[in-house]
């Protein structure tokens, strides 16, 4: 496989949220990538939340074949022992102490496998007084001081998607805690185990904001800081049509090409550092933007230097210029999904292959992982697979 992770193979355990999405960072990058998928299950039910898994709008599991296994026969448990003996990595985002009962913890895969990196996702972390509670990604973010800091003044904070936890404090943390953790493997001979939790994830995201606090320049009050929709020129505003377009002139030279561009001159624009004045620049700023549909602000603004940019949608983004240039998207099996990312002048990885149903390559990937024909009929047989 092409990409800058060609030749690592990792074992992911199937679950949802942020390790699905580490699985997937490190398949677009070109590790070979095995999902260990529950066997009985071929998708969610009706009543989850997560309707698209193991299908083709399942753009998490994009780029890696599927195992379907029953872990809870000795001889799956075996079986998935065989294999983390050859991976690299093995990736799990259950509670502490699942993959244990399960005979597949630390300790026995480290045993089979010395050199074996073992990747652990969770929300509170292995330890800590929260560790085998439940919860999801709005909680973590809590816990970390960064859903506090979020949102308007006048109303609670809302929830920012699920990118901060599971995503970015999650996802993105385990993937780098892995690939730090095989580069020094591959120095010591020795693997190890990356307990990524989304609280520590989420808390490190926001290390500027705690610098910030700490030097005196981050109030505790929302919307009333540099960067949390406080200052008028940097945020978002409505247009005539209803769409909305985002500013971000911090730099002098850049808030004053917005003026220029604008037409407003105002003496009272000078202040715009004094926090008193923030409430009237905005209400002017938003009843400047008010005057013209975005497709105006755009024509005016865009491609200056002026910090703008337009507030996209699903539908709006993939086909904005600048990111159909830069392929930024890209469609597999009819399904418009953003395309791996960072970019390597070198290592470019391929654009990843379509989801697999679940069970879908057992018998390839047994046999390509050192099982015998014979094995792979008694795992049949046995419906273990």
């Amino acid at each position: 496989m092409a990409g800058p992770l060609s030749g690592l193979r990792v074992i992911e355990m199937v679950g949802i949220g942020p390790c699905p999405f580490a699985a997937m960072m490190l398949a677009d990058m070109g590790a070979e990538v095995i999902r260990i998928d529950r066997k009985a299950g071929a998708g969610a039910g009706e009543d989850s939340p997560y309707p698209v898994l193991g299908t083709r709008h399942d753009v998490m599991a994009r780029g890696r074949r599927s195992l379907a296994l029953d872990l809870k026969q000795a001889a799956g448990r075996t079986a998935a022992l065989r294999l983390i003996e050859r991976a690299d990595v093995l990736l799990e985002g259950f509670r502490p102490g699942v993959m244990e009962r399960l005979g597949l913890g630390p300790d026995a895969c480290l045993e089979r496998n010395p050199k074996l990196v073992y990747g652990r996702v969770t929300g509170w972390g292995q330890n800590g007084p929260l560790a085998q509670a439940a919860g999801h990604d709005i909680n973590y973010v809590a816990l970390s001081g960064m859903l506090y800091s979020m949102g308007r003044g006048d109303s609670p904070p809302p929830p920012p998607l699920n990118l901060v936890g599971d995503f970015g404090g999650g996802g993105m943390m385990l993937a780098f805690g892995v690939v730090c953790a095989v580069l020094e493997a591959r120095r010591s001979g020795q693997g190890q185990v990356v307990d990524a939790a989304m609280t520590d994830g989420a808390a490190l995201l926001g290390a500027m904001m705690y610098g910030l606090r700490g030097f005196g320049a981050w109030s505790g009050q929302r919307e009333g800081n540099l960067l949390d929709g406080g200052a008028p020129f940097y945020d978002t505003y409505a247009c005539q049509d209803g769409k909305f377009i985002s500013i971000g002139a911090i730099e002098p030279q850049f808030f004053a090409t917005l003026l220029t561009l604008t037409g407003q001159n105002d003496p009272i624009f000078t202040k715009r550092w004094n926090k008193a004045h923030w409430p009237e620049l905005k209400d002017r700023l938003a009843a400047l933007f008010a005057t013209k549909p975005r497709a105006d602000w755009c024509r005016l603004l865009e491609g200056t230097d002026v910090c703008f940019a337009p507030v996209l949608d699903l539908e709006e983004a993939p086909r904005h210029p600048h990111n159909a240039a830069r392929r930024t998207f890209v469609e597999i099996d009819g399904v418009t999904q953003p395309a791996p990312a960072p970019r390597f002048s070198r290592t470019a990885p391929a654009t990843p292959s379509a989801p697999s149903s679940p069970g879908a390559d057992s018998d390839a990937i047994l046999a390509e992982w050192g099982f015998s024909r014979q094995s792979i009929e008694a795992l049949k047989a046995g419906e273990v697979i």
